[in-house]
């Protein structure tokens, strides 16, 4: 049985699938991955991404982040890709239970999946600092420097910066789906990004399914390891 049988196999015979998800599954969406070898953490800027995406640089330096933001994190004409369709279908078929996904993109929802549990936030959403008014991702692409409210405030996206926590709510609602999936498919993603990444432990069902470009540390762990795209693979289903 070659290995795109035996996953066939499993999926056809589950009916509570959670799949977890990192930026592997976004850039056949023409997304870039920060981690790749032309990834973000690869181009130069005045800083380090991992400093302009933090916390402090925001509250510091808020223009700057902006300008860097606007230019790199915002990626609003991507379309959801191969992967993303497959799994809105299997949800709407009842055969998914939810998505767990490392992604602040939003191209789940865009697909037409239903349950999906943004660990590190969405860019689509975005909330002033003083007052707490909600807004789209259009008032930030609507001018430039740093976006304020109505109030005044300092308009932040509910994006999980480096220095912040997980959204608490999402984090349990993940982990509560991930121990009651019959499997788990864990994919384009490289595992090493913490604390998301040691959330496949709390798995304990009958099938765990890793598909990723390049190993992971996991691979040993899984029932089945595929290294391709994610896209390219469930789409053959």
């Amino acid at each position: 049985m070659t290995d795109f049988e035996k996953l066939k196999e499993i999926i056809d015979s589950s009916h509570r699938i959670v799949f977890f998800g990192g930026a592997g599954v976004s850039t056949e969406s023409g997304i870039p991955d920060f981690r790749s070898a032309d990834g973000l953490y690869h181009q130069k800027y005045d800083y380090p991404p991992e400093e302009i995406l933090s916390h402090t640089f925001f509250k510091q330096k808020p223009e700057e982040f902006y300008r860097f933001y606007r230019d790199k994190m915002l990626c609003l004409s991507a379309k959801p890709n191969k992967a993303h369709l497959k799994l809105a279908q299997w949800e709407r078929e009842g055969k998914l239970k939810s998505v767990v996904t490392q992604n602040i993109d939003g191209l789940h929802q865009a697909a037409g999946s239903k349950r999906v549990h943004e660990l590190h936030g969405s860019v689509l959403r975005n909330h002033c600092m003083s007052c707490g008014k909600k807004y789209g991702v259009e008032k930030i692409t609507a001018c430039d420097g740093v976006p304020r409210c109505d109030c005044g405030g300092i308009i932040k996206p509910d994006v999980v910066l480096y220095e912040e926590p997980l959204p608490e709510d999402t984090v349990m609602s993940a982990l509560d789906d991930i121990r009651r999936a019959d499997t788990l498919i864990v994919a384009g993603t490289s595992l090493t990004v913490y604390p998301a990444a040691s959330y496949v432990r709390y798995y304990g069902g009958d099938h765990m399914i890793l598909i990723n470009r390049d190993e992971t540390p996991y691979d040993g762990y899984a029932d089945l390891v595929i290294h391709d795209k994610v896209g390219e693979v469930l789409d053959r289903l």
